[in-house]
Formats: structure tokens, sequence, C-alpha cells
């Protein structure tokens, strides 16, 4: 062969590994409403700048005949490319071939560019679609599993990882995205489970669907295992490129910068009156958000589970901020176990890629009752405290109005090293609501009053004594536990005001191999 044939060769080469499993297979990957794992990864970079990897490496296998049918690619498609310029390492399981089973090869090409993307200090995102180990190589195939795993583990804070379920997911697969950052699902295509219907039914009895299972609505709403609930995988892939548009490239960067047209000192007149009279009528606290941060761009994270509290990312005078915020519109802005779970996983993810914390408060307390004890509402809510506490970021907290007992402490009170911490004038920071505290302190008193209106005069006049004590921030503010009570209107300015001061901010933790976090 001389040259021109060696290239036309290599032509044709290319050509049939970018088939996958063959025009037939890909037609029917089109047919369930699914791209194939080039489409997607092209969809996600920007255009033209995806390099592939390993293109022609195949499988071992001689089992069952499998020396047989090889694929070049092997299942899985690798390699690097940017998202507005910023370098991204990704891989995309291709289920054209073999289901996009995983084989002792696949897993190694899975580790290869997780590796590159640690060496490079680059975030790495996995595209699954997997029918789940190739059970034709049997034990070398797990092993490939547990060296993925190893790899999320050890880049676990150290670069971005993001995991898009646009397929099936199911039984030991399911353990590498669930130690990444961020999980996304799409609503009709994908699910994640660790054992399926058929086994469930053999070993509980059980009866139930696919989607009951692990669908996206399950897993977004219910679980909390994925962080996104996309309707299609086109907006999932967007969602990827908007969420790495917050995210520094590693733990060694600073949050993204980005020019900013809104001005840092816009006043907002309407949260002088957002805070309605009545302490117990609700409001929705992302009214709030979105009127404080730049042009109200705010991305949530899982949005549909645990509402009662709100976690996102935004931007404050360009730079991107996590937000932290009680939701009074659910549950009063309750913290129970999910809530405290979800948000110190965000917490700490933040905490780890420099990411500043921005903190709303409006919070009663923890959920009361026996189902609450039982499911460890000490140790969730012990997470939340911990992850507030560890965290170095630069720390902004606003009490928009209550703020009560262990749950003060909780959302990054001064005590956990919060740097700036503001407050409404309606903020009430006290052990307890007014009607609580007064059964406790005067119930006795109370008691001994026989005549009913004079009881009712009695309590009213107490409860206001406590309201006038309590039912503010300025008793705080005389600690210096609150730093300054502010106009509500100019939280924007002040908030900015703080981080710009906090740009410089350096903290250590004491030296350890690790902290040991109550799991």
């Amino acid at each position: 062969m001389n040259n021109q044939d060696k290239i036309r060769k290599l032509i044709e080469l290319r050509n049939e590994a970018r088939m996958g499993g063959g025009e037939a297979r890909i037609n029917k990957q089109h047919e369930q409403g699914k791209m194939t794992a080039r489409e997607r990864i092209e969809m996600l970079v920007d255009e033209g700048s995806f390099e592939e990897l390993d293109m022609f490496v195949t499988h071992r296998c001689t089992n069952f005949g499998m020396e047989k049918t090889k694929f070049k690619g092997d299942g899985v498609v690798i390699g690097h490319g940017t998202i507005d310029g910023r370098v991204i390492y990704v891989y995309a399981q291709d289920f054209t071939v073999f289901g996009g089973s995983l084989s002792e090869t696949m897993a190694n090409k899975i580790c290869k560019v997780m590796d590159m993307a640690m060496k490079a200090g680059a975030p790495i995102i996995g595209i699954n679609d997997s029918g789940g180990a190739r059970i034709q190589e049997g034990v070398t195939a797990l092993a490939g599993y547990a060296e993925i795993f190893e790899r999320n583990i050890l880049a676990s804070g150290v670069v971005p990882q993001i995991s898009a379920i646009f397929g099936p997911c199911a039984g030991g697969a399911v353990y590498s995205p669930a130690l990444t950052d961020f999980i996304m699902m799409t609503e009709e295509n994908s699910y994640m489970f660790v054992t399926g219907p058929k086994v469930v039914k053999t070993v509980t009895g059980e009866t139930i669907t696919v989607n009951d299972l692990g669908g996206a609505n399950v897993h977004s709403s219910k679980s909390g295992v994925s962080h996104f609930k996309v309707e299609s995988e086109e907006e999932g892939l967007m969602m990827i490129r908007k969420l790495i548009s917050y995210l520094p490239q590693n733990n060694f960067e600073e949050a993204p910068i980005t020019e900013c047209s809104d001005p840092i000192d816009r006043l907002e007149d309407n949260l002088n009156d957002i805070i309605p009279a009545n302490p117990n009528m609700p409001y929705d606290v992302k009214d709030i958000i979105y009127a404080i941060v730049d042009e109200s761009e705010f991305l949530e994270i899982h949005r549909n589970y645990a509402r009662n509290i709100v976690v996102g990312f935004s931007r404050l005078a360009g730079q991107s901020v996590g937000i932290i915020a009680n939701q009074p519109n659910f549950l009063a802005g309750v913290l129970d176990c999910d809530a405290s779970r979800k948000a110190a996983r965000f917490i700490r993810f933040c905490d780890a890629f420099n990411i500043p914390l921005l903190t709303l408060v409006d919070v009663p307390g923890f959920l009361p009752g026996s189902g609450q004890e039982y499911a460890g509402i000490i140790n969730h809510g012990a997470k939340l405290m911990f992850a507030y506490g560890e965290a170095t970021v630069p720390k902004v907290t606003v009490t928009l109005r209550k703020s009560y007992g262990g749950a003060h402490c909780v959302m990054s009170s001064k005590q956990l090293r919060g740097d700036f911490n503001y407050a409404w004038p309606s903020a009430e920071i006290a052990v307890m609501g007014a009607k609580g505290a007064i059964e406790v302190l005067e119930g006795k008193n109370v008691r001994k009053i026989e005549d009913e209106q004079e009881k009712l005069d009695y309590v009213q006049k107490k409860t206001d004594e406590y309201e006038d004590a309590f039912a503010n921030p300025y008793q705080a503010a005389s600690y210096g536990y609150i730093d300054d009570v502010i106009e509500p209107r100019n939280t924007r300015f002040r908030i900015i005001r703080a981080l710009q001061s906090l740009q410089t901010k350096k903290v250590t933790n004491p030296l350890k191999k690790h902290s040991n976090i109550p799991l």
C-alpha cells in the first residue's frame, strides 16, 4: 500500500468507528427519541472542538463467541472539547454497541479520560446509556466498574464531575453517577436503580414499573438522587453548559467572574414590603433571590426535592455564588432530614470549589415528630451544621424573618464562622416563637388565672413583652452576632460589597487526614 492507500484506509476505519453498532441500531436509537453518543457530545461542546481518543479500541473477550463480533470504540466515545472556550473531558456510552454494556476495555477508556481530566484540572462529564456490565466478561467487567468508582472518589473535590443519565443505568452502574457532583435525568428514557422490577417482584413480591422504581420523577422528587429533571436530551445538554458556566475548572481556581451590566447599587423597593405583616404568612423566597442577583438569573439545584429549602447558583457583580435559602412557601421553611442533607451537600460542593455562599434565613426550627427523629434528624441536622462550620469560603448571611432555636445556629450563624451576618428589620432571632415561649415561661401563672378574659389579657401582655425583646434583630446585634441591620431594598449592594471585601479571605482548617462528618 502506498501512502494514499493508507490514508484512505484510515478514513474508512474512522468512518466505520463513527457508525458505532451500525446504521440499523442508530436508527433504532433515534426511533426511541435518543441521540447517539457522538451526537450528544457534538451538541454539548463548542462546534468543532471535540477531539476523540481511542477510536480504534476493541474488546478482548473470547467467551461465548464474542471474538467474532467486534466494534471499534467498544461502546464508549471519549475525548476532550470546550464549552464556551473552556476545556472539558467527556465520555459517552454508546447504546448501539452491545447495549452500551461495560467491558474491560470500555472501562479502561473511561478511566483513561478521567485520569486525563485530573491531570489537566478540567471538569469531567459522563453521559450514561448502558445496559450494565457485559455478562460475557464476568469479573473483569466488575473490576472495570470498581476502577471507575475509585477515580470518581479521587476526583471528588478536585474537578467538577457531572453525570447525564440519558438511558438505562442499573445495578452497579448507578454508583459512578452517585459519586459525582451532579446528576441529570430525562423524563422519558432514563432510569436508575440497584435492582430492577423483576428482581424486586421475586424478592419482595412488590409489583412496580421501571419508572415508578427509578424514573426521573422519582429520583428528582423523592430520593433526591437526581439534581435535574429535563424533558429532552437537548435541554439536558444545554443545562450542563449553563451549569459549567458557574463552576471553576478545578479546586485551585477561584469561582468564575464575568462581566456584569447590572448595577451593584440597584435598589429593589419591593423588598421593603415583601415580608408579610403576619409572621405566619408564607411568601416565595425565590422572589427575593431573583430581585438581588444579576439579571434575575438563578440556576436552581434539586428544584423538586426537599422544597422547604432552595439551593442553586447565581451571580453577584459577575461573581458566581452558591445560594441557600429557607422556603417559607413550603412547610413554612422548616428544616427536616431531606432539606438538611440537600443543603449540606450543596454547601460542601461550593466550599470544595471556592464558590462563596449566600444564605437567606427564614426558619422556624427543625421539623418535630417521631417520624423525623426515627429518620435521624439529629444526624442530618448535624451534617448541615458541619458543612457550614467546615466551609472556608466567604459566607454572607441575611436573616429575613424567623431564625429560631437550633435552626438559627445551623443556618450559617456567626458562631459557625459566618463572615458577614446581616438582618432585615423584620428578623426575629430567638430560642423559639412567642407563643411557645410564653407557654413555657408563664404556663404556671396562666393556669392560676380563673377568669378567661383575664387569662387572655395576661398571655397577650407577656407575648407583647417577649416580642418586644426578641421579635427583632437588635438584641443579636447588640452582642455583635448580627453585623448590621440593613434596609431590605439595599440588600444587593450590601451583599456585593461584603463579597468584594472577602475576595482575599484565607482560612485554613486544622491539619488532619479528613473530617468525620456524621454520615
